[in-house]
């Protein structure tokens, strides 16, 4: 909408000005707001869930209605970029109920409403890009049948939401480990100079998480419940696919894989083998180094969070 008004206005300023504008709106909105989000209730088998009992729980609304306010008034309009901002706006608000409801939705039903997003953001990434990807290694570009592609984008928005939602159980842990993923994203967009629209999307997407890390720092004062980390999940996979880079979604959000995708490994082999292959391990890992190693929230915040972002800069350093 800017770019209507201010038709003049240099990128950089736009730029500059939705950062801004999203930074403290986002401080703003969830330092007035968060006494009106849902109550946490704890959660009976996490490390220290009793401590998270009476929080403000479900601030992903407010992150994710600050986000798509700024992308509209920042970034050039597209019915492409209007799908994808109405999708994270729906996965927002299927975690926002979830977190509301007096008896959490079931995985049959939240894996439904996952599919239906993902499915209509693959259908829509057909019908307004190329079926190809590139591959960092070798800098080489695949170009591979649409309906197959249209099943690993659906692949890849599945397993970002779950191990994004996963890693939300430690104070600052899944908002740190996204804003360094999408910090990479972004770092690679510039040094291949790409279209600057989804480079300044993802840029705001980490203003906002950053100004909510102010409350969330440990010990915190408010939750982005699955409102949050499913919406985020939704974006850091919409982000991969328009880098161009799908596969670096392993190494750049390795942690979230290892951290989330274990207790999903682990889930799945117990129920089809009837036996627990990790032992004494503790799913999601966070809890395994909090309660059987002694670590700290903030050591496993910290250390997670240092360990992402060497990879992250060994990625870009080794192939861009």
């Amino acid at each position: 909408m800017f770019y209507l008004l201010f038709p003049l206005a240099s990128l950089r300023a736009m730029t500059a000005g939705a950062v801004i504008f999203a930074g403290l709106l986002t401080l703003v909105a969830l330092g007035c707001l968060k006494d009106r989000l849902p109550k946490d209730g704890g959660r009976e088998f996490a490390v220290n869930g009793a401590k998270s009992i009476g929080k403000p729980r479900g601030a992903g609304l407010i992150l994710i209605f600050v986000f798509v306010i700024s992308a509209l008034l920042f970034l050039p309009a597209s019915p492409e970029l209007l799908i994808y901002l109405v999708l994270a706006f729906v996965e927002m608000l299927s975690g926002y109920f979830d977190d509301a409801s007096d008896k959490p939705w079931g995985r049959l039903v939240k894996g439904l409403l996952d599919f239906g997003v993902a499915l209509v953001c693959a259908l829509t990434w057909l019908a307004n890009n190329p079926s190809t990807f590139r591959i960092a290694v070798t800098g080489a570009t695949v170009t591979i049948p649409r309906p197959v592609y249209a099943c690993l984008i659906i692949l890849l928005i599945w397993a970002s939401i779950n191990v994004v939602n996963c890693s939300d159980g430690v104070d600052g842990l899944c908002a740190s480990l996204s804003a360094v993923t999408l910090f990479c994203v972004f770092l690679i967009a510039q040094q291949l100079n790409q279209d600057g629209t989804y480079s300044r999307f993802v840029l705001i997407l980490i203003v906002v998480i950053l100004a909510y890390l102010w409350f969330n720092s440990s010990p915190s004062v408010l939750l982005m419940g699955d409102a949050g980390s499913r919406s985020i999940g939704f974006l850091i996979a919409l982000s991969f696919l328009k880098l161009g880079y799908p596969l670096l979604f392993i190494p750049l959000t390795i942690l979230m894989i290892l951290d989330g995708g274990l207790g999903l490994v682990k889930i799945t082999l117990i129920k089809v083998t009837h036996r627990n292959p990790l032992g004494r391990v503790r799913t999601p890992i966070h809890d395994h180094f909090r309660k059987n190693k002694g670590w700290s929230d903030t050591q496993v915040v910290a250390r997670f969070t240092v360990l992402q972002a060497l990879i992250g800069l060994a990625v870009i350093c080794a192939f861009f």
